[in-house]
């Protein structure tokens, strides 16, 4: 066995993960995230990305391979001690916003922090700050059903930064948003990250939310692969490239 690297908080090697029907989800995927980095994972829908996020959480055991953070196995790891690190050390924000319809907004942000054992008090501001940065301040007192989706996607991602995460798991958090909105939502996710040394993983397939990210690590069909960016055609080299083809 390998020991993963001292600077990289999480560290994969050769993962292997079947859907129930047989149909390979991982082929052999390695990766190591540092600590504070922003990692986009890209590609196409169904080339694995939201596997290997929930590989890498802890949310999905992996049928062969290994997962290290900070130098210990979740591998080996069993159910109730990986839900023990997807609650104390872990943030997630899933493409659909899911919060609970009994609770107002900022009870929904906080729950994280109250379930942790801070003080209603405490939670209740930690959460008030992040609604306020993500917009969504004005909201606080309502409930999820009175919120347009976007709101909704806008107090998930407060939610789970409010705990401050040593790592957050982000599967396509933009998804729900619109378009003007993303940008902005996006922005105040990955600086709020930067600013508390939170480190990101983030599924997309949406380029211009990969170029937010500190590096970029491609998928398809369940197997990394490198992507080459060729630089822009000219307009001279484009008319010789045509009239060369004629």
């Amino acid at each position: 066995m390998v020991a993963p690297p001292d600077n990289d908080v999480l560290w994969a090697r050769a993962l292997h993960f079947q859907h129930h029907d047989g149909s390979p989800a991982l082929q052999g995927v390695s990766l190591g995230v540092q600590e504070g980095e922003i990692l986009a994972v890209s590609g196409p829908r169904g080339s694995g990305k939201s596997t290997l996020l929930g590989c890498l959480s802890g949310l999905l055991r992996a049928g062969s391979g290994e997962v290290w953070f900070n130098s210990v196995p979740v591998h080996r790891m069993g159910p109730l001690a990986r839900e023990r690190l997807r609650r104390d050390r872990f943030g997630w924000i899933d493409p659909a916003p899911v919060l609970v319809p009994e609770l107002n907004v900022w009870e929904n942000a906080a729950l994280p922090l109250m379930l942790r054992g801070t003080s209603r008090r405490r939670a209740k501001k930690v959460a008030l700050e992040w609604l306020e940065r993500l917009d969504i301040g004005d909201r606080a007192r309502r409930r999820p059903h009175q919120l347009r989706q976007a709101e909704r996607q806008r107090v998930c991602i407060a939610r789970a930064l409010a705990p401050s995460p040593t790592v957050l798991f982000a599967d396509e958090p933009s998804a729900p948003l619109h378009r003007a909105d993303r940008g902005h939502v996006l922005r105040t996710l990955t600086t709020a990250a930067r600013s508390h040394g939170i480190t990101v993983v983030l599924a997309t397939h949406d380029p211009e939310t990969a170029a937010l990210a500190d590096r970029t690590v491609s998928l398809l069909d369940g197997r990394r692969v490198n992507t080459v960016h060729l630089p822009p055609v000219s307009e001279t080299e484009g008319r010789a490239a045509c009239s060369l083809s004629v």
